[in-house]
């Protein structure tokens, strides 16, 4: 449920796109990231950086859409937010004692270092990916074809990717003790 939170400003940049094009859509998005960090905050008192760089990234590359009338910014803005999350990840790796992945999933999963290690250089990787992915079709196709992908393809992706890891680390997910009372009979 939460992946589908931190969507939701895309799913109505979406709609603002198709009801009135990209520049309302802009703004709409820009105003519902706000919304999602202040939803946040009084569900939670407190905020959660993701959501933090991503409404700084939308501020900056939405209000220089808005400002100068070019939505180049715009289309940078899913790109330069994947980057920026694949630097935190790769950083993640050098500095404190844990990866961010570690971070995040620790508290349910235990396992090796190496195997937190693994999992996050795979964000990494998924991370760059993504904002390359968003440029080839930012740039090669038209601008209705990208909010479409903007949407469907690269949440999409993100679902698949988070499905997958669920996989890896379900294999690392302690049983539940057996406390059903035992059905033979002893004699």
């Amino acid at each position: 449920m939460k992946i589908l939170y931190d969507f939701f400003p895309i799913v109505l940049f979406f709609i603002a796109y198709k009801l009135y094009g990209i520049y309302v859509a802009t703004a709409t998005a820009i105003v519902a990231t706000f919304v999602q960090v202040g939803l946040f905050w009084l569900r939670h008192r407190r905020f959660e950086k993701m959501h933090l760089i991503t409404l700084g990234i939308i501020v900056l590359f939405g209000g220089a859409t808005l400002i100068l009338h070019d939505p180049v910014f715009i289309k940078w803005k899913p790109t330069i937010a994947y980057w920026m999350f694949a630097i935190a990840f790769l950083g993640s790796q050098f500095v404190g004692e844990k990866s961010l992945i570690e971070r995040m999933m620790g508290h349910a999963i235990q396992t090796s270092r190496s195997v937190w290690t693994r999992l996050n250089l795979a964000w990494v990787l998924f991370f760059i990916l993504m904002g390359c992915v968003n440029l080839y079709v930012a740039f090669n196709y038209s601008e209705d074809t990208w909010v479409n992908f903007k949407l469907f393809g690269l949440m999409g992706l993100t679902l698949i990717f988070v499905f997958g890891q669920g996989i890896v680390l379900s294999r690392y997910i302690p049983d539940e003790p057996d406390t059903k009372p035992s059905t033979k009979e002893e004699s």
